[in-house]
Order: structure tokens, then sequence, then C-alpha cells
């Protein structure tokens, strides 16, 4: 499966199975969260180091709710805690890494 150009075109993913195992680590990730698996999205970036994948992972334990350990990661990704929704920022993640 060809890597999405934009975001409509991962949403149009969301129904197969499991995400191509040629799109970057973190959109693979962001694929398992958007498809509810937040222990698959947060097992592929928990130990990745990039600034993406921090912040990644900062949205991950913003949605999990634990507001303490996402502002660790937001602080790490260099980014500001957001004031935004989950979707909006899911977009924003994606079209980063499409970017």
């Amino acid at each position: 499966m060809k890597r999405p150009s934009d975001f409509v075109e991962f949403q149009e993913t969301l129904h197969l199975n499991v995400p191509s195992n040629t799109w970057p680590v973190v959109l693979q990730a962001l694929w398992h969260d958007a498809n509810g698996d937040w222990y698959a999205a947060h097992h592929l970036v928990d130990q990745l180091t990039d600034p993406m994948a921090k912040w990644v992972h900062a949205y991950l334990h913003r949605k999990e709710g634990d507001e303490w350990n996402a502002g660790y990661w937001y602080r790490q990704a260099g980014r500001p805690f957001p004031t935004m929704g989950f979707d909006e920022e899911l977009k924003m993640l994606v079209e980063a890494v499409l970017g």
C-alpha cells in the first residue's frame, strides 16, 4: 500500500486491518491510534527519540488523560501543550509526518 499523500488519504486507509510497514513508524502509530488501539500506537513510539516521535508520544499521553506525562513529552518535542481537540491534533500530526 502506498503512503498517503494527505490526511484524507490517510483516513481512507483506516478500514484496512493494518497500516503498511513501509510507512514511517510514527505514521503507523497514528494509524493505530486513529483505529482505537492506543497501546499499539504507544508501543511503536515509546522508545523513539526523534522530535516527531516525541510529539506523537505527547499526543498519546494527552489523549490517555495523563497530562503530566504529556507535558513532559511536549517539552521534549519542543512543542507547547495544545488547547485544540484530539481530532485537530491528529490531523496536524499526520500532515506533519506526510509534510
